[in-house]
């Protein structure tokens, strides 16, 4: 119990309103030791796990009132997590009203930060940019600073504040205590423990490095081209999803947001490329419930502090497995439970056991969900909520007895089955022939259904002789368009295709074929002048006439191509001839 610490009542009388009852793992060792004394601290554990009132509780407590001077600094990663721990420090600090508590961040009015300032508050919460502006233009004086806290610390370095951080605490007083709470700690955390601080006392709730108890790990393998069906298929199999989808790069984040928007769900986009009032908005959106589903990129994530979210799904698997842990730190916070999900293909696979080595728990291979399964768990939830619809009898009783009378015909089972069906046969048609998404673990390809082979019936079809092949830079498909192009129709029915150096074979419908040889023979239709000919009723035979009738073809078009190149060097010859100087009188003449 949070009354067994000791704290100021005014404290504990704005906890009790909030409903904190039973410290939080984190909260329950830490609490004692910064209560009890004044020592430097590093506390180990995940994002979402009490780490604001394991630290903020204590400065309160050691805050003096009446001293007029900034005696706490709490350093953070993002401006949403600046803001957070404000707000939770001043509903802390509810019944303490001489403590003053002033954010810094960017992307607000530093004129308006400039006169918070001015008031001279007890607290200042900051991210590092910001602060560092604060410094350079001799806004803030720390010399009484005796409290300082790096929230995320983790974080706040792989964003890139290394320098700042530095810089900051090299300007700080040496008479202050460093509060240092991580979800992880890379070698970059380990350095600012070992050159800044003294002799902490180490606190780590679960192994280092590890994920949070309260999270179940799930991972599907597919095919990275399914990715995206994938990632619908299960979105509609936990109808009451409220969760983040990361992705690798601004481009995929807003793609996918992007298509989940335009297939009918409720999604938005976080990402670099976003203003701050963009930001803000999708982040007011998303924490209040309107938005659902948050596709983002790592980086935009950071330091976002969402209570109740459900899932956390990988669309991509990360490269640093620090990242992985962060990620899935975002569910299963206060208590709660929550599941982590990974969209793995094939090459991605043997990241799996390194993320469980770190973790020290496993993840369970699971089967994307059938097209019934989805369908029968959205239905369920459609007669869920039909059952619980609040129903407002005084602004409809006037209209029932016209609606009663209007379906006075219909049988109970029919009415159902008609308000089932209003409203999930959208589900139906979609599923209706979706195909199976997992793949087999060990050769790593699609799990199909046998299918019988089609026998083509070609007896229809005649061959026609194109005077033109692969020397003319000719492809099947531009064959077929030019076929489409002279007959002015695309209803032409053509099999096999022969593409030979200088001619050509296709196989047509039978009665088709002379239509073609009429739209080939008109000029102003075949204006490239190409030449068509039937040359026997059976497709790709190979008989000694066929063979003879290609040789023949094939010996005219080799004649033509002798006499083109004999015109060519006598043309050559005589232009030669033309510029050969003549010798008269001992002079070179040129004519």
């Amino acid at each position: 119990m949070f009354q067994d610490f000791n704290l100021n009542p005014a404290i504990l009388k704005a906890i009790d309103e909030l409903g904190f009852k039973e410290p939080m793992p984190i909260q329950a060792e830490v609490l004692p030791v910064l209560l009890s004394q004044r020592t430097d601290l590093v506390g180990l554990a995940q994002t979402g796990t009490g780490k604001t009132a394991a630290f903020g509780l204590p400065l309160l407590q050691n805050i003096d009132p009446k001293n007029r001077s900034v005696q706490a600094l709490i350093l953070c990663p993002t401006r949403e997590l600046c803001m957070q721990i404000t707000k939770d420090l001043l509903s802390y600090a509810k019944y303490i009203p001489e403590i003053m508590i002033v954010p810094v961040y960017g992307g607000a009015s530093i004129e308006q930060q400039f006169k918070s300032l001015a008031k001279k508050p007890q607290i200042i919460v900051a991210t590092p940019g910001r602060l560092q502006d604060m410094i350079r233009r001799n806004r803030i004086d720390f010399s009484n600073v005796q409290w300082m806290v790096l929230d995320e610390a983790d974080e706040m370095l792989d964003m890139g504040f290394q320098e700042d951080v530095d810089a900051i605490l090299e300007y700080m007083p040496e008479q202050k205590n460093i509060l240092l709470f991580s979800a992880t700690m890379p070698v970059e955390v380990e350095k600012i423990l070992n050159k800044y601080m003294n002799n902490p006392v180490r606190i780590s709730i679960g192994a280092k490095n590890s994920g949070t108890a309260n999270v179940r790990h799930n991972y599907y393998l597919i095919k990275a081209s399914d990715r995206y069906l994938a990632l619908k298929r299960l979105i509609d199999y936990y109808p009451s999803i409220y969760g983040i989808v990361f992705c690798r790069t601004k481009l995929e984040t807003q793609e996918v947001a992007d298509n989940l928007i335009h297939d009918g769900y409720n999604a938005a986009s976080l990402h670099g490329d976003l203003s701050q009032a963009q930001r803000d908005l999708v982040m007011n959106h998303f924490r209040q419930g309107f938005t659902q589903i948050l596709v983002a990129t790592d980086v935009a994530a950071r330091g976002l502090d969402v209570n109740n979210l459900t899932h956390i799904i990988n669309y991509n698997l990360p490269d640093d497995i620090d990242t992985y842990v962060h990620r899935s730190g975002r569910t299963g916070r206060a208590d709660k439970t929550g599941i982590c999900i990974s969209l793995v293909h094939q090459k991605e696979k043997h990241k799996i056991k390194a993320i469980e080595k770190q973790l020290q728990q496993p993840l369970e291979r699971s089967l994307i969900p059938t097209a019934q399964q989805v369908c029968e768990k959205q239905l369920f939830r459609h007669i869920d909520n039909l059952e619980k619809v609040d129903i407002m009898r005084d602004d409809i009783d006037d209209y029932l007895p016209v609606v009663f009378k209007k379906l006075s015909w219909l049988t109970r089972e029919e009415l159902i089955t008609r308000v089932v069906a209003l409203n999930f046969n959208r589900f139906l048609d979609y599923y209706k022939d979706a195909k199976d998404l997992n793949i087999d673990e060990n050769s790593g390809k699609e799990k199909k259904e046998p299918k019988e082979k089609k026998v083509h019936d070609d007896s229809h079809m005649v061959r026609l002789f194109f005077g033109m092949g692969k020397r003319d830079h000719i492809k099947p498909n531009s064959l077929i368009g030019r076929i489409n192009d002279v007959t002015g129709t695309k209803n032409i029915e053509i099999g096999h295709i022969d593409l030979m150096e200088n001619f050509s074979f296709v196989a047509v419908d039978g009665a088709q074929a002379q239509f073609i040889v009429d739209c080939f023979a008109d000029p102003t239709k075949n204006k490239e002048g190409i030449r068509v000919e039937i040359t026997t009723g059976e497709p790709k035979t190979k008989d000694k006439r066929e063979k003879k009738s290609r040789d023949s073809f094939h010996e005219e078009r080799r004649r033509e191509d002798r006499s083109k190149q004999k015109d060519k060097k006598e043309k050559k010859k005589r232009s030669k001839e033309k510029e050969r100087p003549e010798r008269k009188h001992g002079k070179r003449v040129r004519y």
